[in-house]
């Protein structure tokens, strides 16, 4: 089986060195105000490398660009929030692949199950050549990828039992996003797969109306999960990313200084990101034990041994091309 992965979807070319001293006509810009929206709490990672790029952006651009952030699914859940990038009244967001292979079947070929061991593999493969392959049909598409930014690898919670086994999971109500890969990942061990709106997801966890979810480890806890799950599984069956994303009608309005400035200041609020999820992951995971939660370490050899309808499935969907063309970056890639 392959090794799962991770796209990065980011512009292609790469940002060059700018600094606002070096374009005065950033000071003859008209004030422009931005809003950027994403799906998770102000405090976690991809809010404090949100606040970091809007301030840095503001500044760079001696305030002719202000960006005001809505956290949290202020303006809608993911899918909601990826469409209207695409229309341009929200400018600027976070979708993961999953949200944008709605648009670009290509995204879904890069969320395979079991692709990637660690972060190492994922960021290898994510700043290699998937860039340019990714990047310019999300253009066509309205979505201008700027950067990918870390999400972190999924892991399944759950009311019922600890799971050690495929076997544990099978039976349970199982929480995913509608997202394919996700879905038939679940699929493939047996759950019962349950599509509920994230903004909706801790209250359905608390009134028992499925029996578990999976989502990253930052997630997890920072949604307070740990308050209405007793058992967590380091399953790592998926990587997601976000990808910082600009709307194209937003992107064409900015001066090609200002795209510099916003491509430089991607990286650097990516990097943050992935820096704090790094440091921060095995410490929430000690504060979830902490919290009660029940944490195992299964042998994830019998769950890759499974994935191959899982597998099927987003080929189907992807288009077998793209799959195929994904497995060889990251062979080629990681050899």
């Amino acid at each position: 089986m392959e090794r799962k992965t991770f796209i990065r979807a980011a512009a292609a070319g790469g940002a060059s060195a700018v600094t606002a001293a070096g374009f005065p006509s950033l000071l003859r810009a008209a004030t422009m105000t931005l809003r950027f929206a994403h799906y998770v709490p102000a405090d976690h990672p991809a809010g404090v490398a949100a606040k970091q790029f809007a301030e840095r952006v503001a500044a760079r651009t001696q305030g002719a660009i202000a960006i005001n952030i809505f956290p949290n699914n202020q303006l809608g859940d993911p899918p909601a929030q990826a469409a209207q990038i695409r229309q341009g009244s929200i400018d600027i967001g976070l979708p993961t692949q999953g949200q944008l292979d709605k648009y670009e079947k290509a995204f879904a070929a890069v969320v395979l199950p079991f692709v990637f061991n660690d972060r190492a593999e994922v960021f290898k493969v994510m700043d290699g050549p998937v860039i340019e392959w990714l990047a310019p049909l999300a253009a066509k598409q309205g979505f201008i990828t700027l950067r990918n930014w870390d999400y972190g690898f999924r892991n399944v919670t759950n009311t019922v039992r600890p799971v050690n086994t495929p076997d544990d999971i099978k039976g349970l109500k199982i929480r995913t996003p509608p997202e394919i890969q996700i879905a038939s990942t679940m699929e493939a061990l047996g759950a019962v797969v349950t599509p509920i709106s994230f903004a909706e997801l801790y209250l359905a966890l608390s009134q028992k109306v499925v029996d578990g979810e999976e989502n990253p480890i930052a997630t997890i806890y920072y949604s307070k999960f740990y308050e209405v799950q007793k058992y967590l599984a380091l399953t790592h069956h998926i990587y997601n990313n976000m990808i910082l994303t600009v709307s194209a009608i937003t992107w064409n309005k900015l001066s090609r200084e200002q795209q510099a400035i916003f491509r430089e200041e991607g990286v650097a609020a990516g990097d943050l990101m992935r820096k704090l999820m790094g440091e921060q992951e095995n410490d929430q995971i000690a504060k979830l034990g902490a919290a009660g939660m029940q944490i195992t370490r299964p042998n994830l050899a019998p769950f890759r041994a499974k994935m191959g309808p899982a597998v099927k499935k987003i080929s189907d969907y992807a288009g077998a091309e793209n799959v195929d063309k994904f497995v060889a970056i990251v062979r080629k890639t990681l050899a």
